[in-house]
């Protein structure tokens, strides 16, 4: 066949070159003729559309191992998948042994195959047979199947000459195999071997293939539960034809006699609908090769699937994964909802939509003030009844700890600090860091939000989330490696397989935070309190080394968990698309068990280095996390390189004690050679109120003997309100007005206060001072007095509802 074949076209090549020696003989004795003969060749090379098909393709999306995930079907109601660049060789071998066995061997058209298509048609007084070469069927199907007349067939056969010059036998069955029709609106092999069999095409079986093969003829036939007899008539005679021209063994081909045909018709995967929908805006009709990996999204579907079932039994029906590799911004896994139903959403992709943050964002706070040398890992910070301007923010468990680590603080959620902390930081700055961070849903002025920002008074959405921390993983990775920092390490997340991120030229300036701030960051976020049921990780080997936090929006609206460790990012939102709360809906409860299965999928990864270029040791108190002075106790610890700005711990000073050391003296009550110094951890009297009943080890200052004099140290202050607060007195159902309470913290817990305001003695109180004010509206003064003469005052402004 390959000799025969080499010498039709050897024969061929000699036949052009004696036209063209005659054309150019032509030309010279006869220019007019020859100028109809060069508008002849012009309108035969450019008869044929420079893009065959003119359709609509359903949208494609595939994992990186190129399986089907999704698609989306045609604009015009087509199932029809864009061409791949490749035919499988069964189905090849089929469709060329059933339309046209010469394919290989003609140049578009066959006449030996037309001439007996008449003679048999005229002899059957209807059209029985087509005579169509492969290369002609492309073309009709190009043009939509037009009406079969002889007009029509000569322009086929042109058309089909052209396009066998302009592309290769194996395209234009590539082009075929795309574009024939299926039977109802299945267009193309691919979409048919899903919709019939399930499987991919490469996929088909000797059988499968031949079923395919013969149904373009007669898509009609394929109805399941009719023409059953035909179809299978058909297929058998294909494979038969196959059997006897040697393509397939006998065994082969008696099993293939044996498969059924299909019954019923296969639904699509649908394996990530809401990348799908991503994809389809920016890449209609195109087929996507996605940085998805199968297995795992196959995986993460079904948590998100078995937590579903579990959380709407508390009517929350909503939750989404993404799952980002570090190295590359890749997307591995992305489901961008639960399999719901349309009344909660279905088809909402959550992962773009904007959402309350809750605590998610107080990591970044706690980065960029250690980044800025504002804070240490374990500067205390302080967690009292605090009022800012009108806005009191309250923990989550209602209580507080006077007190706080600030990396507990971080560890544990707590709002008051991180308010405070926010407060000092200030918000433009931190509100211009999240904007670095490519925040884009946090885009109204700082003043909008106030101090509410760090808990929850903005939204953004998982895709933003997600990709701030993969972007500071990938900094401190990249500092451990290189000691450097790239320009462009924010970069955005990827989901198509084979683009790659220009990440910029090494620097020595860090893009935002410094490797080290990152580092002490995650250490604190490994500390988070697991969901129940984990309490114990620590104590075993193959626990995952996990930095992370949740954030439960208020109202219980959102539940938010992003961990990340040196290779992967994860990010959870649970919750209801329609925004509506329910009480048990918390980040620990609902979105981190998600969190830390999704963990238990993925290859283990081992927990960053430290990144000690980008860090210092120094002397640290251990009681007040501040840099250790003389009277502390100290420890080395590592700290970022802006950490020796921060000012020395302020909390710790020199006592002088009687020689009993149960009370302070000077030297108006006892001689110098009997005072005993000694080195006393004191905090302020409202820190110390609520710390000192958390901390059993603390120590309250000892009294003054009654018989020393000339001592002023204030020992108390008010716990609520702030100063210049302004208060408003509401009424309760009865219409009573409601009175403010006043609370006030006094180093000695047995010593009595004296109340007073405006002047007006209101009463005494004793170990727990809190007292009921009401006033008219205006601005008023509270005083208090202890039994030593020590006072306090406050001016506050009640305003009467």
């Amino acid at each position: 066949m390959q000799k025969q074949l080499y010498i039709f076209i050897h024969f061929l090549l000699s036949k052009l070159s004696l036209f063209f020696k005659a054309v150019k003989t032509r030309v010279r004795k006869h220019p007019k003729k020859s100028a109809v003969l060069m508008i002849a060749l012009l309108v035969y090379y450019f008869s044929l559309p420079r893009t065959l098909f003119q359709v609509p393709y359903a949208t494609v999306i595939e994992s990186s191992d190129g399986q089907l995930l999704a698609a989306k079907i045609a604009t015009d109601g087509q199932w029809r998948f864009p061409a791949k660049d490749s035919v499988p060789e069964k189905f090849k071998k089929c469709i060329v042994y059933y339309e046209d066995e010469h394919f290989y061997q003609h140049w578009g058209f066959n006449p030996v195959a037309m001439y007996k298509a008449v003679q048999q048609n005229r002899a059957a007084g209807k059209v029985v047979r087509g005579g169509s070469t492969l290369t002609q069927q492309v073309i009709r199907l190009s043009r939509h199947n037009q009406d079969r007349t002889y007009w029509e067939k000569i322009k086929e056969i042109v058309l089909a000459t052209r396009l066998e010059f302009r592309h290769s036998k194996d395209t234009i069955l590539e082009l075929y195999a795309a574009h024939a029709p299926f039977g109802g609106n299945v267009v193309g092999l691919e979409m048919a071997s899903w919709r019939y069999f399930g499987v991919q095409a490469h996929q088909l079986s000797w059988a499968e293939s031949a079923t395919l093969a013969v149904l373009p003829n007669a898509p009609r036939l394929i109805y399941p539960g009719k023409n059953q007899e035909k179809l299978l008539k058909k297929r058998n005679a294909l494979l038969l034809k196959l059997y006897q021209n040697k393509e397939i063994d006998q065994l082969t081909y008696e099993l293939a006699l044996k498969e059924p045909l299909p019954q019923k018709p296969y639904d699509l995967p649908q394996l990530a609908p809401h990348l799908l929908e991503r994809v389809v805006k920016k890449h209609p009709g195109e087929r996507i090769k996605t940085t998805l990996e199968l297995p795992l999204q196959n995986r993460v579907n079904q948590i998100a699937s078995y937590y579903y079932n579990q959380y709407k039994q508390n009517e929350v029906h909503n939750l989404a994964v993404i799952v980002i590799d570090v190295q590359n911004r890749n997307i591995v896994s992305y489901v961008g909802n639960a399999p719901t139903d349309v009344q909660h959403g279905k088809d909402v992709d959550i992962i773009g939509a904007p959402r309350s943050t809750g605590s998610i964002l107080k990591p970044l706070l706690f980065a960029s003030m250690l980044d800025e040398g504002e804070l240490l890992p374990n500067t205390l910070v302080a967690d009292i009844p605090t009022q800012i301007s009108g806005y009191a923010p309250q923990n989550f468990n209602q209580t507080f700890d006077g007190a706080v680590p600030a990396q507990r603080a971080l560890s544990r959620s707590l709002n008051i600090p991180a308010v405070l902390m926010l407060q000092e930081h200030g918000i433009p700055k931190f509100y211009e860091t999240l904007q670095k961070l490519g925040q884009k849903n946090i885009n109204k002025h700082p003043d909008h939000y106030g101090l509410s920002l760090i808990l929850g008074g903005a939204e953004s959405n998982l895709w933003d989330l997600t990709k701030t921390y993969a972007n500071m993983t990938s900094t401190l990775n990249y500092y451990n490696q290189t000691k450097k920092y790239r320009s462009q390490e924010f970069a955005d997340l990827n989901y198509i397989q084979g683009k790659e991120h220009d990440f910029g030229t090494d620097s020595y300036d860090k893009t935002l935070f410094g490797a080290g701030s990152i580092y002490l960051t995650y250490t604190a976020m490994k500390e988070v309190n697991r969901p129940e049921g984990d309490e114990a990780w620590k104590f075993y080997d193959s626990a995952l080394p996990i930095a992370w936090k949740t954030g439960t929006s208020f109202g219980n609206r959102d539940a938010w968990a992003i961990g990340t460790n040196s290779r992967y990012v994860v990010g959870v939102w649970v919750g209801n698309a329609s925004g509506e709360g329910r009480p048990e809906l918390t980040g620990v409860d609902s979105a981190a068990p998600i969190l830390f299965d999704v963990f238990n999928t993925l290859p283990k990864s081992g927990w960053f280095k430290a990144p000690l270029n980008d860090l210092e040791q120094a002397e640290i108190c251990t009681q007040s996390g501040h840099i250790a002075q003389d009277d502390c106790p100290k420890s080395k610890q590592w700290i970022p390189l802006k950490g020796l700005k921060t000012k020395v711990c302020p909390y710790h000073k020199l006592v002088h004690l009687d020689p009993t050391e149960q009370f302070r003296v000077n030297s108006n009550c006892v001689s110098v050679d009997q005072i005993i110094t000694k080195k006393w951890f004191v905090l302020p009297p409202v820190w110390e109120w609520y710390y000192k009943s958390l901390h059993i080890d603390y120590q309250p200052l000892p009294p003054f003997r009654a018989d020393c004099v000339g001592e002023t140290q204030v020992q108390m202050d008010f716990i609520y309100p702030r100063a210049t607060s302004k208060i408003y007195l509401t009424k309760n159902f009865n219409g009573v007005i409601q009175p403010v309470v006043f609370k006030v913290a006094h180093s000695n817990r047995e010593a009595k206060l004296y109340w007073y305001v405006d002047d007006r003695f209101l009463g005494t109180t004793q170990t727990f001072h809190e007292m009921q004010i009401t006033a008219q509206t205006g601005v008023h003064r509270v005083t208090v007095v202890d039994e030593k003469g020590n006072e306090i005052k406050r001016k506050v402004e009640l305003i009467r509802d």
